[in-house]
């Protein structure tokens, strides 16, 4: 996910990865984390504000690679500030039910249509960066926006079944974005009990794994993590601990330090929410391998189901 607001620099220096656990131990969370077993149901670094990977051009829709129908989708018209999508249909009670969860998929499939849009300036409280970018792709051409929005309707089903009212910041019901300030305002609207943002890196050929991006202690602006930082952290280390679980996928060979997660303080979906929210980076999708995942429809659901796990343990804590 190539794109300003998501793509963990590899450059920048160690103090701003925090390393706390090794893969075994994120493995493990499962077994230490109350409630969390049986819940049921990053590219090398860009200077700031600037996005490397390359453009994602979609593919033909596939049965592999298309994301799932939504009865939400609809027209290029979007809809009011920091809106968001909701479901119509009545939840079913379950353990999430009063809980409210915000899926922010990452990118938009016609953000590469409105480049003008998408390079205007925002205000991410601490500086001004591109409102969005257009993601990375495969080598294939399957691209993140696609891959993003096909895992988040799948967590929305998951998290839905439990009795969590879902908001999707977009559910490609909008000609592009939203612009990363709006992503953060329709968490805080929402008052969300836990927001994740979904992505997948572009990086090298063999840099393979998740991570989890954590917000950082930012002050400045509009900005202000410090009430969020810690519970943060806590739904950070349950999604990758239930990831790992779920999956198979191991933490990141090239970001983090081999514990799956990465703290940063350069990203405004993250700066600018007063709601705990983490970023996930599903895997590498330049890599032939993590490819291989991300594009197998079976992988993606265990992916929402390794997150809905990670967020049913964070809730039910």
């Amino acid at each position: 996910m190539p794109h300003h607001d998501s793509v963990p620099p590899t450059s920048r220096p160690g103090p701003r990865r925090r390393p706390v656990f090794t893969a075994a131990a994120l493995a493990g969370v499962c077994l230490t984390a109350a409630g969390c077993a049986g819940d049921g149901g990053p590219e090398p670094g860009a200077a700031a504000g600037t996005a490397t990977r390359p453009a994602a051009s979609p593919a033909p829709p596939s049965p592999a690679s298309s994301p799932s129908p939504s009865p939400r989708q609809s027209s290029a018209a979007a809809p009011g500030p920091s809106a968001g999508s909701t479901s119509s249909r009545p939840l079913p009670r379950g353990p999430l039910t009063g809980r409210t969860v915000v899926i922010d998929p990452g990118h938009n499939p016609g953000n590469r249509d409105h480049t003008r849009e998408i390079n205007s300036q925002v205000d991410i409280g601490t500086g001004r960066k591109e409102c969005d970018t257009t993601g990375t792709s495969t080598n294939a051409g399957y691209a993140e926006a696609r891959f993003t929005l096909d895992v988040s309707r799948r967590l929305r089903t998951l998290l839905e079944e439990q009795g969590a009212k879902v908001v999707l910041t977009q559910d490609g019901d909008r000609a592009f974005g939203p612009c990363v300030d709006e992503r953060a305002r329709i968490g805080n609207g929402a008052k969300a009990d836990a927001v994740v943002s979904v992505h997948a890196d572009g990086s090298a050929t063999g840099n393979r794994g998740f991570h989890v991006i954590l917000p950082a202690a930012v002050k400045g602006g509009e900005a202000d993590t410090a009430k969020i930082v810690a519970p943060s952290r806590e739904l950070g280390v349950r999604i990758a601990g239930n990831f790992v679980r779920v999956t198979g996928s191991a933490p990141s060979n090239y970001i983090g330090g081999g514990t799956g997660l990465d703290t940063r303080d350069d990203l405004g979906g993250l700066n600018l929410s007063t709601v705990p929210k983490v970023f996930i980076e599903c895997g590498n999708m330049r890599d032939p391998e993590d490819a291989a995942l991300l594009t197998s429809a079976g992988w993606r659901q265990k992916a929402a189901l390794g997150v809905a796990e990670g967020i049913g343990s964070y809730l039910k804590r």
